[in-house]
Protein backbone atom coordinates (compact mmCIF):
# COMPACT_ATOMS: atom_id res chain seq x y z
CA UNK A 1 0.00 0.00 0.00
CA UNK A 2 1.24 3.46 -0.83
CA UNK A 3 0.08 6.68 0.69
CA UNK A 4 -1.02 7.64 -2.42
CA UNK A 5 -3.86 4.73 -2.39
CA UNK A 6 -5.01 6.21 0.96
CA UNK A 7 -5.49 9.88 -0.73
CA UNK A 8 -8.51 11.51 -1.09
CA UNK A 9 -9.73 13.60 -4.25
CA UNK A 10 -10.98 16.97 -4.19
CA UNK A 11 -13.93 17.38 -6.95
CA UNK A 12 -14.53 20.91 -5.70
CA UNK A 13 -15.03 23.24 -3.11
CA UNK A 14 -17.92 26.13 -2.47
CA UNK A 15 -17.90 28.96 -0.31
CA UNK A 16 -20.37 29.12 2.28
CA UNK A 17 -19.12 31.88 4.56
CA UNK A 18 -16.16 33.85 4.87
CA UNK A 19 -14.91 36.34 7.66
CA UNK A 20 -12.56 38.08 9.24
CA UNK A 21 -12.05 35.12 11.73
CA UNK A 22 -12.68 32.18 9.45
CA UNK A 23 -13.80 30.67 5.79
CA UNK A 24 -16.43 27.59 5.49
CA UNK A 25 -16.83 25.78 2.46
CA UNK A 26 -18.42 22.70 1.78
CA UNK A 27 -15.80 19.89 0.05
CA UNK A 28 -16.56 17.54 -2.69
CA UNK A 29 -14.55 14.81 -1.78
CA UNK A 30 -14.33 10.75 -3.08
CA UNK A 31 -12.16 8.30 -0.87
CA UNK A 32 -10.19 5.84 -2.55
CA UNK A 33 -12.91 3.07 -2.78
CA UNK A 34 -15.02 5.81 -4.63
CA UNK A 35 -16.91 7.15 -2.04
CA UNK A 36 -18.25 10.59 -2.51
CA UNK A 37 -19.34 12.86 0.19
CA UNK A 38 -19.35 16.44 1.22
CA UNK A 39 -17.43 17.65 4.21
CA UNK A 40 -17.97 21.12 5.36
CA UNK A 41 -14.34 22.56 5.77
CA UNK A 42 -13.53 25.31 8.76
CA UNK A 43 -10.43 27.53 7.95
CA UNK A 44 -9.03 29.90 10.29
CA UNK A 45 -6.14 32.15 10.94
CA UNK A 46 -3.07 31.01 12.77
CA UNK A 47 -3.17 31.79 16.49
CA UNK A 48 0.24 32.22 18.74
CA UNK A 49 -0.47 31.05 22.67
CA UNK A 50 2.44 31.12 25.32
CA UNK A 51 3.75 28.88 28.08
CA UNK A 52 4.65 31.14 30.45
CA UNK A 53 6.41 30.15 33.13
CA UNK A 54 7.80 31.73 36.77
CA UNK A 55 11.41 31.89 37.20
CA UNK A 56 11.81 28.98 39.46
CA UNK A 57 9.66 26.95 36.22
CA UNK A 58 7.59 25.63 39.20
CA UNK A 59 4.58 28.07 37.93
CA UNK A 60 2.55 28.48 34.95
CA UNK A 61 0.63 31.81 34.11
CA UNK A 62 -3.31 31.28 33.21
CA UNK A 63 -6.19 32.69 32.38
CA UNK A 64 -9.85 31.31 34.23
CA UNK A 65 -12.34 32.38 31.13
CA UNK A 66 -15.99 31.53 29.98
CA UNK A 67 -16.05 30.05 26.56
CA UNK A 68 -20.11 30.77 25.50
CA UNK A 69 -19.76 28.01 22.81
CA UNK A 70 -19.23 25.29 25.33
CA UNK A 71 -20.72 26.78 28.17
CA UNK A 72 -17.91 26.01 30.25
CA UNK A 73 -15.31 27.69 32.70
CA UNK A 74 -11.63 26.86 32.14
CA UNK A 75 -8.07 28.31 32.48
CA UNK A 76 -6.09 28.30 29.43
CA UNK A 77 -2.78 29.75 28.13
CA UNK A 78 -2.64 33.10 26.90
CA UNK A 79 -2.92 33.94 23.51
CA UNK A 80 -5.27 35.06 20.16
CA UNK A 81 -5.36 35.29 16.34
CA UNK A 82 -2.06 36.31 14.74
CA UNK A 83 -2.58 39.51 12.53
CA UNK A 84 -1.35 39.09 8.86
CA UNK A 85 1.35 41.25 9.07
CA UNK A 86 2.28 39.78 12.51
CA UNK A 87 5.07 37.32 13.38
CA UNK A 88 3.65 34.94 15.59
CA UNK A 89 6.07 35.16 18.47
CA UNK A 90 5.46 39.04 18.35
CA UNK A 91 1.54 38.41 18.60
CA UNK A 92 2.52 35.23 21.72
CA UNK A 93 3.85 38.24 23.60
CA UNK A 94 1.30 40.83 22.80
CA UNK A 95 -1.39 38.39 23.69
CA UNK A 96 0.11 37.86 27.19
CA UNK A 97 0.45 41.56 27.92
CA UNK A 98 -2.75 42.79 26.73
CA UNK A 99 -4.91 39.86 28.47
CA UNK A 100 -2.70 39.11 31.58
CA UNK A 101 -0.83 42.36 32.45
CA UNK A 102 2.82 40.69 32.69
CA UNK A 103 5.49 40.80 29.84
CA UNK A 104 7.08 37.60 29.09
CA UNK A 105 11.00 37.83 28.76
CA UNK A 106 11.56 35.73 26.55
CA UNK A 107 9.91 34.25 23.61
CA UNK A 108 10.75 30.47 21.87
CA UNK A 109 8.88 28.33 19.84
CA UNK A 110 7.82 25.35 21.67
CA UNK A 111 5.38 23.40 19.69
CA UNK A 112 2.75 23.28 16.52
CA UNK A 113 -0.55 21.82 16.45
CA UNK A 114 -3.22 21.51 14.56
CA UNK A 115 -6.72 20.98 17.34
CA UNK A 116 -9.13 19.68 14.29
CA UNK A 117 -7.47 17.96 11.64
CA UNK A 118 -10.90 16.11 10.47
CA UNK A 119 -12.64 19.51 9.66
CA UNK A 120 -10.40 21.97 10.58
CA UNK A 121 -7.35 24.03 9.30
CA UNK A 122 -7.00 26.09 12.45
CA UNK A 123 -2.85 26.13 12.77
CA UNK A 124 -2.02 26.76 16.49
CA UNK A 125 1.76 28.33 17.25
CA UNK A 126 2.74 27.81 20.75
CA UNK A 127 5.58 29.49 22.58
CA UNK A 128 7.69 29.63 25.87
CA UNK A 129 8.63 32.10 28.31
CA UNK A 130 11.03 31.92 31.03
CA UNK A 131 10.17 34.62 33.47
CA UNK A 132 7.54 37.56 33.19
CA UNK A 133 7.30 41.19 34.27
CA UNK A 134 4.53 42.58 35.50
CA UNK A 135 3.14 46.03 34.19
CA UNK A 136 0.05 46.68 35.49
CA UNK A 137 -3.40 45.04 34.97
CA UNK A 138 -4.56 43.54 31.97
CA UNK A 139 -5.75 46.13 28.82
CA UNK A 140 -8.37 43.67 27.46
CA UNK A 141 -10.64 43.25 30.17
CA UNK A 142 -13.04 40.79 28.19
CA UNK A 143 -10.71 38.13 28.35
CA UNK A 144 -10.23 35.93 31.75
CA UNK A 145 -12.51 36.79 35.09
CA UNK A 146 -8.72 35.94 37.31
CA UNK A 147 -5.00 35.53 36.16
CA UNK A 148 -2.70 33.29 38.10
CA UNK A 149 0.61 31.48 38.54
CA UNK A 150 -0.89 27.92 39.07
CA UNK A 151 1.67 25.52 40.50
CA UNK A 152 2.38 22.67 37.33
CA UNK A 153 2.34 20.09 40.00
CA UNK A 154 -1.51 21.00 40.33
CA UNK A 155 -1.58 20.57 36.26
CA UNK A 156 -2.75 16.96 36.19
CA UNK A 157 -5.09 17.30 38.55
CA UNK A 158 -6.29 20.25 37.32
CA UNK A 159 -6.60 18.30 33.96
CA UNK A 160 -8.39 15.25 35.72
CA UNK A 161 -10.67 17.59 37.04
CA UNK A 162 -12.14 18.91 33.29
CA UNK A 163 -10.71 22.48 34.25
CA UNK A 164 -8.47 22.89 31.62
CA UNK A 165 -9.48 21.22 28.11
CA UNK A 166 -8.28 23.89 25.58
CA UNK A 167 -6.41 21.29 22.99
CA UNK A 168 -4.16 23.84 23.08
CA UNK A 169 -3.64 24.77 26.59
CA UNK A 170 -3.36 20.96 27.48
CA UNK A 171 -0.73 20.42 24.58
CA UNK A 172 1.80 23.01 25.88
CA UNK A 173 1.15 22.05 29.53
CA UNK A 174 1.95 18.63 28.78
CA UNK A 175 4.65 19.38 26.56
CA UNK A 176 6.04 21.37 29.54
CA UNK A 177 5.58 18.64 32.41
CA UNK A 178 6.83 15.85 30.15
CA UNK A 179 9.84 17.53 28.80
CA UNK A 180 10.88 19.36 32.29
CA UNK A 181 13.42 22.39 31.51
CA UNK A 182 15.88 23.94 34.89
Amino acid sequence: MTAESTLWKIHGERLIDDTRRLRLTIASVELPDGVRFEQYVLRMPKAAMMVVLNDAHDHVLMMWRHRFIIDRWAWELPGGYVDADEDPAVTAAREVEEETGWRPRSVEPLVTLQPSVGTTDAENLLFIAHGADHIGDPSDINEAERVAWLPLDSLPGRIQAGEIIGAASLVGLLHVLAFPRS
